[in-house]
């Protein structure tokens, strides 16, 4: 174990002098500038001639043209391998192909032949085109596909274009993503800036879509320059105004469903040695969240987005890079038709429950870097980021009450994120170099309160069945009313009240001081927490080609030192080999990660066990024990095979095998916002992922994504509220099917657009066999009876169930059902006498959605100036599905009904 024990500024100060000495960085970005000079036989400059640079599989297209000097330069270029062509008027057409792996900029020297004035280039791909010579399994996805994918959720629109294009994701509520059967194990590099919390909407804000220009979604075993989740690392590029002399930009507006509506703007501007882009963005809609009713009830919000990435280069070897970011967004929760005039417990409607959210995010990325030589790049960078997430409990707190809500919860909390980063990248010969190194500080502060709105939760008094009964203060006052005292020393008494929990309990307005309370007003209890959470990485790694082959050598050393410490040396290695005559690339990789807690209440999972009041509350098995996390570690390994048929298609597919020590989930107070990471003894995740990519062909053009992973968990819970420490846990290690198991999933998207100046069409179709659902009432065997009366009617609507031709209403619930007329329209339950929580849980039903778009980008055939119109339909066929049931981690969510929304754009 290590700890920190120098001052903060010693660590900053040390990590630059680290990253000089010995060459440390972590990766900067995942682009770089391909520039250049175009020349005559003679060896005399060729001005105006057309550069276009492209990839058939991602779809990144850009082309300029060469300047009075024969030069040209295209910035912001991601990693990836690219066909170049150059078309200058009487000379033979140009073409090569180009790689782009390191930040090292890539300078061409271009001689043209002597033509016709007539030739030109059409660029096709060949197979070789196609292929990707390297160990790790990811998807590119540049604009040229995404701005026309028709995408679910407006809100958090990069979660949806990652589940989209990606294989390898199981698709949640909210802009969740489960990433190859881990829960929220996903980090964002943007521009090189490590992100790796949480980033659904109900966690944090997103970067924009309109900011972004391409991103690497890495699904196979990361390279050593990426840490901490890795589960699915998005390498982000995002979008430039260098090299823009003449402004360009739009502004859009669109109106949908559920009076949804958005406007936004985007300009990129600049000249040769600087450049600005700034997007900002707004939205309103009655559907922000996804509800978990089919229809929408207490279910606005709207977010603002306001970014800008500007660009400067000082001299010849040295440039500035600033992102800047801020985002806004207000929420309601949405309301089940339990939450819909609320009672207490005398009876008395107390209003329908109003629980509301708000989330601040910014940040700040500055970097300098300076090319030391034709084959070296070191950059410095630092970054800050925050997030504020505010919770609002109802203006009643008894209103909040709900079939599996018991307290009512106010929360002021934050997440600030501060760090340094150095890097060099060093690209000659066979080699590939990236050494480097990032210190970051997470500074969190949890501000919550909580009390009680449920009578039965605390109760002193028990009738003659063992069953709590409300309105009593005190064991004392049960025998008057022909009650039973709730104490230990009864044999009914399965929770005996306790009286210093009675102090926070809402429904008991006059607590007894005696026991121990403040006043003898009932109050909310405050809970305050505060750490910082300090992480050193360094890494190096070495991307070798040779012939045929590709080796990727990395090793990364992680030091963590939050509530508890922890070191992991960490090697990876991956080795790949291209079969040209049958355009075939195999590909082995190993990766060891160490995996750290989720930040997110990170302080009130790990403490609140101590404290006598949040045990009870959080379910803690042993209460006045703190329950801290210990870093989990993870070997993963992957086997994959890429194959080009012709130049029409190329598939791409892994098996990947996981296992991880301290795997991490998380659990939720009630369900409240309020949820918490939790660790699992041990994980084994088996699995594979594959992609099918059509690259355009006469318009046309396809991606199919696909994935299966079994995510199979193994208690005992070691850390985290709630556990039972490992010292004291027996029973041995038990399975079990996490809710974000899937056994198959895959999207299939298809484009076309006829000629280049028509309209356009989009068409998604995705299927998911269903996540793993919570508690659903299942047969023990084919005569018992099943017993429904633990659910709501609401509840067994939302499930879908029925017995026979029997369905529930909100008036006349269920009672018991025969097993062989019991079942479900939503929720996969297994036969009777078959459940097994490892082998045959209950899924959520199988779902296929489809999704339209069509759209024109020049409605009026405009040169400079251009209009577009786009409509787009979320779920055509209005389909009723589940996301989750009764999620521990999320609850119960409905997929998006039908969604129409129309854009009409200005691009200038």
């Amino acid at each position: 174990m290590i700890s920190f024990t120098k001052p903060h500024a010693a660590a900053v100060i040390a990590i630059f002098y680290l990253g000089i000495s010995i060459c440390a960085l972590a990766q900067s970005g995942g682009s770089t500038l391909v520039a250049g000079t175009v020349v005559d036989p003679t060896g005399a400059v060729v001005p105006n001639a057309a550069v276009e640079l492209s990839n058939p599989v991602s779809a990144f297209d850009r082309i300029v043209t060469t300047d009075h000097a024969g030069r040209f330069s295209i910035p912001n270029v991601p990693f990836n391998p690219y066909h170049l062509s150059v078309n200058g008027p009487g000379f033979a057409p140009y073409s090569q192909d180009v790689d782009v792996r390191s930040t090292v900029p890539l300078s061409l020297s271009i001689s043209l032949k002597l033509g016709s004035s007539s030739e030109s280039v059409t660029v096709e791909a060949d197979a070789s085109d196609l292929l990707e010579n390297t160990s790790t399994f990811h998807t590119d996805v540049d604009r040229g596909l995404f701005d026309k994918l028709p995408l679910e959720s407006a809100s958090s629109s990069v979660s949806s274009l990652v589940t989209l294009a990606t294989p390898g994701v199981a698709a949640d509520s909210n802009g969740l993503f489960h990433g190859l059967g881990d829960h929220a194990e996903n980090s964002f590099s943007v521009d090189g800036q490590p992100i790796t919390d949480q980033q659904s909407k109900v966690f944090s804000n997103q970067i924009p879509l309109d900011s972004i220009e391409s991103m690497e979604v890495i699904s196979g075993a990361p390279p050593a320059e990426f840490g901490d989740k890795t589960s699915v690392v998005i390498n982000v590029t995002t979008r430039s105004g260098q090299g823009m002399t003449t402004p360009k930009g739009n502004v859009t507006a669109s109106y949908g469903s559920f009076g949804t509506s958005q406007a936004g703007f985007n300009l990129g501007y600049g000249g040769k040695n600087w450049g600005n882009f700034v997007s900002a963005s707004g939205m309103n809609s009655g559907r922000f969240l996804d509800p978990p009713e089919f229809a929408v009830i207490h279910d606005k919000g709207n977010q603002e987005n306001v970014f800008d990435r500007v660009d400067l280069q000082v001299s010849g070897k040295d440039s500035i890079h600033l992102n800047l970011g801020f985002t806004r967004s207000w929420f309601q929760t949405p309301n089940a038709f339990d939450n819909v005039n609320v009672s207490d417990q005398f009876g008395n409607s107390v209003g329908s429950t109003d629980q509301r959210s708000q989330i601040k995010t910014f940040n700040i990325a500055p970097s300098w870097t300076r090319v030391l030589s034709p084959h070296a790049v070191f950059t410095f960078g630092g970054f800050v980021r925050r997030d504020q997430y505010n919770y609002y409990p109802s203006e009643n707190p008894l209103a909040d009450l709900g079939p599996i809500q018991q307290e009512t919860v106010s929360q002021n909390r934050t997440l600030g994120n501060t760090g340094v980063r150095s890097d060099l990248s060093y690209v000659k010969g066979i080699h590939n170099v990236k050494i480097g190194a990032t210190y970051q500080q997470t500074f969190l502060t949890e501000n919550t309160s909580f009390g009680i709105v449920d009578p039965l939760l605390n109760a002193p008094c028990l009738d003659a069945e063992g069953n709590p009964v409300s309105g009593f203060t005190a064991p004392s006052d049960c025998g008057a009313s022909g009650l039973q005292p709730n104490v230990a020393a009864n044999p009914n008494a399965t929770a005996p009240f306790l009286p210093f929990l009675g102090c926070y309990d809402l429904t008991r307005p006059s607590p007894a001081v005696s026991d121990g309370c403040a006043s003898s007003a009932s109050a909310l209890f405050p809970f305050l927490g505060h750490t910082d959470v300090k992480q050193l990485a360094i890494y190096a790694q070495d991307a070798i080609t040779k012939g045929n082959w590709s080796l990727n050598l990395g090793l990364r050393g992680d030091l963590y030192n939050g509530l508890t410490t922890h070191r992991e040396l960490e090697p990876r290695l991956g080795v790949a080999y291209n079969f040209k005559k049958t355009n075939t690339v195999l590909r082995v990789s190993y990766a060891r990660v160490l995996e750290t807690p989720f930040n997110e209440n990170l302080v009130l999972s790990s403490t609140g066990c101590s404290s006598q009041v949040l045990a009870s509350l959080l379910g803690c098995a042993t209460p006045g024990v703190a329950t801290p996390f210990s870093p989990g570690w993870r070997n993963e390994f992957h086997a994959g095979i890429q194959q080009a048929f012709g130049r029409y298609v190329v598939f791409s597919g892994e098996y990947i095998w996981k296992y991880t020590h301290n795997a991490y989930d998380f659990s939720v107070l009630g369900s409240t916002p309020i949820t918490f990471p939790i660790e699992w003894n041990n994980s084994k995740i088996p699995g594979y992922a594959g992609r099918v990519s059509v690259p355009n062909l006469h318009g046309f053009s396809a991606l199919m994504v696909f994935s299966s992973v079994a995510a199979r968990f193994f208690t005992p819970q070691i850390g985290g509220a709630g556990a039972v420490p490992s010292v004291a846990a027996s029973g041995g290690s038990v399975p079990f099917r996490i809710d974000h198991d899937e056994k198959f999933n895959q999207t299939t998207h298809l484009q076309y657009q006829p000629w280049k100046t028509g309209p356009w069409f989009g068409f998604n179709w995705r299927y998911d066999s269903g996540l793993v659902a919570g508690e659903v009432p299942f047969a023990g065997d084919t005569t018992t009876p099943v017993d429904l009366t633990g659910f709501t009617a609401d509840q067994q609507m939302q499930a879908g169930l029925f017995c026979g031709k029997q369905f529930p209403t909100l008036t006349a619930p269920l009672t018991t059902c025969a097993p062989s007329q019991y079942g479900s329209t939503l929720v996969s339950i297994p036969a009777p006498g078959t459940e097994n929580d490892d082998t045959n849980p209950p899924r959520i039903a199988p779902r296929h959605l489809f999704d339209a778009s069509v759209g024109d980008d020049n409605l009026f055939h405009g040169d400079k100036y251009k209009w577009s119109l786009q409509l787009t339909v979320i779920n055509l066929t209005d389909k009723k599905a589940l996301y989750n049931f009764l999620s521990t981690f999320s609850g119960t969510h409905y997929v998006t009904p039908r969604t129409v929304t129309a854009e009409l754009g200005f691009h200038f």
